[in-house]
This record gives C-alpha cells, structure tokens and sequence, in this order.
C-alpha cells in the first residue's frame, strides 16, 4: 500500500513538527528544573528572612521592655532626688535661722557692751551729788 504523496509530505511534515515539539520541550525542561531550583532557593530565603525578623522582633520587645523598666527607674531616681532635695533645703533653711539668731544675739551683745555705761547710767538712779563731810570732833 502506497501512501500517496500528500499524505507523506504531510506525515512528514507532522514528524518535523512533533520533532520540533520535543525539542522545545526538552529545552523547557531545563527552564523548568532552573525555576523549581529558584523557587526552591527563594524559599528557603524566605524561611531565612521568617527567621531574622523573629530574632528582631524578640530583639525589639526586649529593648522596648527595657527602656521602659529604665524610664520607670529614672522616675523613681528623680522623685528619690526631689525629696532628698527637698529635706536638704529644709535643713539649709532651718540652719539659716539659727545662723542669723546667733549673729543678731552677738550684735546685741557687741551693742551692749560698747554702751554699757549708757545703759548703766539709765539704769542706776541719778543722785545728787552728796559729799559726805566728816565731822572732825576734836
């Protein structure tokens, strides 16, 4: 049996393309081993990448928590300074009294003692001069 020309030419023409067909899809095969290895490096970058984040989440909780234990350790230092200041003002006030008491008793002191004969003359009563006279009996 004779396979007329037309039909040859275009089994022929099927082999070629079917030829064409495998060797297209051999080189896509390649393509497609390189894109399951990429896809396969991207997840395990991804993963990576999961990872790190994680650790600088971990990382910023923890640094969160602790500036605010040391903000709360600040407040409680300030408040500790502002009484402790408060009770040293106190005592600076109440030496100051004490200081300047002392200074005007001195003054008054320094005051009577350099007019102490004003002052014993305003004290004492003022008598006429008496002179005594001795009577001499002979």
């Amino acid at each position: 049996m004779k396979i007329p020309i037309h039909r040859e030419n275009k089994m022929s023409e099927e082999n070629v393309k079917v030829a064409v067909l495998q060797q297209k899809l051999e080189d896509l095969k390649h393509i497609v081993i390189k894109l399951d290895d990429a896809i396969e490096k991207l997840s395990e970058v991804n993963i990576n990448v999961s990872r790190m984040l994680a650790v600088h989440e971990q990382r910023i909780t923890t640094q969160e928590e602790t500036d605010t234990e040391i903000t709360r350790k600040v407040d409680k230092l300030s408040e500790k300074i502002n009484t402790e200041n408060q009770t040293l003002d106190k005592k600076i006030q109440n030496l100051e009294k004490k200081v300047w008491i002392v200074i005007g008793v001195i003054t008054c002191i320094v005051f009577f003692i350099d007019n102490i004969e004003i002052f014993s003359s305003m004290l004492t009563r003022s008598h006429p001069n008496v002179i005594i006279q001795e009577r001499i009996e002979n």
